[in-house]
C-alpha cells in the first residue's frame, strides 16, 4: 500500500511541476521563475511537513511522493535542514556545496555525452 501512495503522490507532483513549467514558459522568458517557484514551494512544503513530524502513509504520499515528484530540490533542502537542526554544520555545508558542484558537473557531463549522440 505504501508504494502506491508514494507513486501516486509522485505522479501528481510531476504533473503539477509540468503544468507550472508550461505556464512559466509563457510569461517568464528571461529567468527560470517557474522552476524557482517550484523549488521554493517544494522546499516550503517539505519543511512544513517535516516540522509537523507527519508520519505514516499520508506523510510518504505528501513528502516522498508529492514533493519528490514536484521537485527533488525539496529533498535536498530538507536533508540540509535536518543536518543543521542536528548541529552538524560541517556536514550540512559540505553536503550543500558538494551537491551543487557535482550537480553542475553532472549536467555538463550529461550535456556533453548527449551532444555526442
Amino acid at each position: 500500500m505504501v508504494i502506491y501512495a508514494v507513486g501516486f503522490g509522485a505522479g501528481i507532483g510531476a504533473v503539477m511541476r509540468y503544468a507550472i513549467t508550461l505556464i512559466g514558459k509563457q510569461y517568464w522568458t528571461k529567468w527560470p521563475w517557474a522552476m524557482f517557484v517550484i523549488n521554493v514551494v517544494g522546499a516550503l512544503l517539505a519543511g512544513f511537513l517535516t516540522g509537523m513530524a507527519a508520519g505514516g502513509t499520508v506523510a510518504l504520499f505528501l513528502l516522498t511522493g508529492l514533493c519528490g515528484g514536484f521537485t527533488t530540490f525539496s529533498t535536498f533542502t530538507t536533508d540540509t535542514f535536518v543536518l543543521v537542526r542536528n548541529n552538524r554544520w560541517l556536514a550540512a555545508v559540505t553536503y550543500y556545496i558538494v551537491t551543487i558542484i557535482f550537480g553542475i558537473i553532472a549536467i555538463e557531463v550529461g550535456w556533453w555525452l548527449g551532444s555526442m549522440v
